[in-house]
Order: C-alpha cells, then structure tokens, then sequence
C-alpha cells in the first residue's frame, strides 16, 4: 500500500477522467451561454449589421454598412455570422456564435500541440483547461468581432507546424494545415494572417540556431499555392469587382495608414501592451510571469555557462522557443502600431498559455495543488456565468440602444429616421438599421445643434424624426421653441425622443 507522501506526489497520475469530461462539457456550456445579450459597443453592431445587409442581399462578397461599401475587414466573421443567421435568424446569438467556435477551436489547438508536438496527454489535458480559462479568449469568444476569430487561425496554422516540427515522422497533413489555415488567417483579418505565422516560424528557426529542414522549405511550392487558393476565395471576387477601390481602401488604407498613423483614433503608449497581455491571461498571470523571469534567468544563466533548464526535454525546449517566437512577434508588432487596442494582442495569449504551462505542471505534481489549480479554472468559469446572469445585464443598459429602440417601435415609430444630436451611435447600425441618417459618404450625420434637427424635419416635408441624444443635452432639446419633443426612454447614457417642427 502507498504511503501518504506517496499518494500526495500521484496526483497528477491519478486525475479522474470524469473531471476532464465534466470539465469539457462546462467549457462548451459556458462559451454558448449567454451569447443572447444585447450587442455592445460600436463594432459588435456594426460587424452585425455588415453581415446582415450581406445575408439579406444573398452577397457573399461585398460587405455594406448602410449600403455604403465597408471594406474595413475581410469576409471571415460575415460568413459566420451569415451562416448563422440562416439557421437562428437575424438576432445576437447568430452574430456571436461563430466567435465561440473560433474560442473552442483555439482550445482544441493547444490540446493538439500537447498532445502531438509535447506526445504528452496529461500535459494536452491541462493546457487545454488553462486555455478554455483564460479571460482573454473567454471575453473575446464571447464577442462579435474579429479578435478571436483571426487568433484561432493563426493559432491553427502555429499548431500544424509546430507538430510537424516536432515529430520524427513530420506527417505531411500537419503542414498542409499550416499553409491552409494561413489562407484561412488572410481571410480573417488580412495580411497578419500571413505576416505572424510566416515570422513566428522564422523567429523560431533564429532561436534554435539552425536551417529548416529540405522538406519544410520544399514544401513552399505546393503550400504557397495552396494559401493562395484558400484566400482567393474571397480575394479575387473583390478585386474583380471593385478594383482598385478595394485595393487602397482595404490594402493601403486599412493596413499601411492603420499601422502607422493615429487615423483610427486608438493611441496608446508604446507599452501599452506590456500590461494588457498579461491581464489577458488572468487567472493564471503569476504561473505566466513566474515562468518568464525563471526563463530570462535561464538565458542570463546559458550566458555564464550555467542553465537551470538544461534538464528539460528536447521537445519542451524547442517548445519553449517556439512560445516566445509566437509571443514576441505580434508584441513586438502591434507595439509599434500607430493604432492600438486591446484585441489586438489576443493572437499572442496562446503563447503565453503555453508559457505558462511549465510552473502549472510542476505545482500539479502535488495532489493539493493540482485540486487547487482544476478548481480555479472551474471557478473561473462559473464566475463567468454568474456574472452573465447578475452583472452584465445592469452594465449593458447603458452599453446598448436596444431598449430605447424597442421602447419607441413599442410606441409606434418603428419606421422613423433616426437622427444623432451631438452624438453618433454605432450601436444603432443593428438595431435601428436602415434608418440612420448618412452623409454623403455613408458615414452617419451628427448633427450639432437643434436648428439643424429642425431645419432636416422642414426639408423632409415636416416628417418627425428619431433623435439619440446625451443625456446632459436633453433640457437643451425639450426646452427650445424651435420642435415639440416627447423624451420616450433613456439608458443613463443617452436619451431617444420623437421630435416635430413646430
């Protein structure tokens, strides 16, 4: 019979399957839950109504916003979404769920690297759990933009090389997914589909100091080809359609200006994401940060001749240098970006999930702290429910117009434009869509005074108008001589009034 020492010291051999099971079915619970909640912020709405008006015209390839050409992104997310909407219709769970798969299917990446590149299962189990865990692909998974759902091809494609790397029979299907999901990466959020994988790898390749090997390098004349093909899917139909517009909008615009240039009025400090990739993989931050210093010990060590990780296998070296390449590469890219915002580094948090690995499975070798760890990471989830149940509802009242939509078609002004004072509602794209009033080029009108409401309701045959307005405006709308207004709701942010000429 064991001794007790002997039993605390079996823990990470003796973990019950059901706990994986359970473990599992939780996480694919809780990454569908509560995906029905109001769409928030200005992309979700946007992104959501790019793809309706595409699935509502049958197009596969021309996104509109407000039936303006959106060429911001490519078509990844719309398909989703579109997809989506022809099995659950128009609404927010359709837009959202494609997200959650992306989320899923990053997870099953990292299970994979563990698995077939590590050959370890236990370790693909928990890497597989503190990914599924980690607040930075749980919140993005959760959302109808394109953060999450760029970061799991990329990360699909990081998979497929690094199993091939690591093997000693490099299976040829491990590799044509490499150069697959970059086509699937191009399509999901352009040129750093391609750019990250192509420079992580070759990052790498600097780390441990050597060539790739023939049949790697070889493999760029069927692979090359084959990306290609995947991306042109999309592509091609644009160009031919809309030429060289698509080109400087989507290329130059949206690439070269976003990246260098505050155009998009996101700054930030070089730093900024120094701080931001470490939140993002909450709750496991001290296992990341912990494991970074011992390894910037290790490299000043190697330098005086002495490595604390000399010990470790071939495969969890080569490993660890591939997790820093994929880290250092978008860090390093996006913190020179003219443009910075929080999703942007969430290609890099699998890096640091696999970074993290490390002092996770050294602690797990005592039973008390394996317990502790699996019971974090269910926690984690939980919390994440509760939170959808109790808090987030009091927090989208003011995110979102919904109910200030819902309360004036209630009342029977469902078909009104819908006018901005001294506001601009990006949220209002989904859910007053169709009824915003455009400038010329598409973007919406901000009207900055209430002669300007009036005058528009006298041009228009004195149609009464929709008017969003702050909530600090709103004495300054009811109390002018110029338009009768009837306030119908308000969100603490902003107000919606029904506004006529007088």
């Amino acid at each position: 019979m064991p001794s007790e020492k002997t039993k605390r010291d079996q823990g990470p051999e003796q973990e019950p399957r059901w706990f994986w099971v359970m473990f599992f079915a939780l996480t694919v619970f809780v990454y569908f839950f509560g995906l029905t909640i109001p769409l928030l912020g200005p992309d979700e709405s946007r992104y959501a109504q790019v793809a309706r008006e595409m699935f509502e015209r049958g197009d596969w390839v021309t996104p509109t916003l407000g039936g303006f050409n959106w060429f911001e992104k490519p078509a990844l997310l719309y398909w989703l979404e579109i997809s989506a909407y022809h099995f659950f219709g128009v609404n927010e769970f359709a837009a959202r769920i494609g997200s959650a798969f992306c989320g899923l299917g990053t997870i099953t990446c990292l299970w994979l690297i563990g698995r077939y590149a590590l050959k370890d299962k236990r370790a693909a189990n928990w890497l597989a759990m503190l990914a599924a865990s980690t607040i930075g692909i749980i919140v993005f998974s959760r959302g109808a933009s394109f953060d999450i759902v760029v970061t799991f091809p990329i990360t699909a494609s990081l998979a497929g090389f690094i199993i091939y790397e690591l093997n000693e029979n490099k299976t040829r299907f491990a590799l044509f997914s490499f150069y697959f999901f970059i086509g699937v990466g191009l399509l999901a959020k352009g040129l750093i589909g391609l750019v990250f994988p192509v420079a992580i790898v070759g990052l790498y390749f600097v780390f441990v100091r050597r060539w790739p090997c023939r049949d790697l390098l070889y493999s760029a004349f069927w692979g090359v080809p084959l990306l290609l093909i995947v991306a042109s899917v999309w592509y091609v139909p644009m160009y031919l359609r809309h030429g060289n517009t698509f080109v400087d909008e989507f290329i130059i615009q949206q690439h070269f200006q976003r990246f260098t240039s505050n155009k998009y009025q996101h700054p930030q400090p070089f730093y900024f994401f120094l701080w931001v990739l470490p939140l993002m993989t909450l709750p496991w931050m001290p296992f990341f940060l912990i494991n970074t210093w011992r390894q910037i010990n290790s490299l000043i060590g190697r330098l005086r001749g002495q490595d604390e990780l000399a010990d470790e296998t071939d495969a969890a070296r080569r490993l660890r240098y591939f997790a820093w390449a994929w880290l250092l590469v978008p860090l390093v890219f996006f913190s020179f970006s003219g443009s910075k915002l929080p999703g942007y580094i969430l290609p890099a948090v699998p890096a640091a999930i696999i970074i993290s690995l490390g002092p996770v499975l050294r602690s797990a070798r005592k039973i008390g702290f394996a317990n502790g760890i699996r019971a974090v990471a269910v926690s984690t989830l939980v919390a994440v429910v509760v939170a959808i149940i109790f808090i987030v509802p009091g927090f989208a009242r003011t995110e979102t117009d919904k109910w200030l939509f819902e309360t004036a078609n209630s009342k029977g002004y469902s078909r009104l434009e819908v006018a901005g004072l001294f506001t601009l509602s990006h949220n209002a794209e989904f859910y007053a869509a169709g009824r915003l009033i455009r400038d010329a080029d598409g973007k919406q009108h901000k009207f900055y005074g209430v002669h300007e409401i009036r005058d528009y309701i006298v041009e228009h045959d004195h149609q009464p108008l929709l008017v969003l307005i702050p909530h600090e405006y709103v004495r300054q709308l009811a109390g002018s001589d110029l338009v009768n207004t009837i306030v119908l709701d308000e969100n603490g942010e902003l107000a919606i009034a029904v506004v006529t000429s007088r």
